[in-house]
């Protein structure tokens, strides 16, 4: 009997070496890339955060006589309905017409109290945000974090 001896072809072990040497160099090329785009996403959602709070509380103040938002009630001022005056309600009615000029205080997106929804005119657990109205009554906001907390290019976080 005659046995057909069939050759099947496969790829050498030094053709599958080269492969893997090659998806190596993209994968030493590309994940430094993807994880430096995640930190300028970060930077990024801070930046837009903190417009949309300014534009938050520039509203609040234009419709309230060019009075800033008080420190201690911020939060509630910004997102619910409030009077002429500042006062506060959950619901809509005939006396609170402004407002709710956000859904909800967004979270911190970077530094050691990244998530924190807070704000607050110092420093304290759970604030992401610190807001002050300076001497001439304009109210000021910015991220609360270290002295020390950085983007990658070297600006501090609570300067944005």
């Amino acid at each position: 009997m005659d046995i057909a001896v069939r050759k099947t072809r496969g790829f050498s072990l030094v053709e599958l070496v080269i492969v893997v040497v090659i998806i190596g160099i993209i994968g030493a090329i590309a994940i430094p890339r993807l994880s430096r785009g995640s930190a300028a996403a970060s930077d990024n959602a801070l930046r837009g955060d903190l417009a949309v709070l300014r534009r938050a509380i520039e509203l609040y103040a234009a419709e309230h006589d060019n009075t800033f938002p008080a420190e201690a009630t911020i939060a509630n001022q910004l997102t619910q309905f409030t009077d002429g005056a500042g006062n506060t309600n959950a619901t809509k009615t005939a006396v609170f017409i402004y407002g709710p000029y956000l859904k909800e205080i967004p979270p911190l997106p970077v530094g050691a109290r990244k998530n924190s929804r807070g704000i607050a005119n110092a420093d304290a657990a759970g604030i992401g945000w610190i807001y002050v109205v300076n001497a001439s009554g304009q109210g000021e906001i910015k991220a609360n974090t270290g002295a020390a907390e950085k983007d990658a290019s070297g600006t501090l976080y609570n300067t944005y």
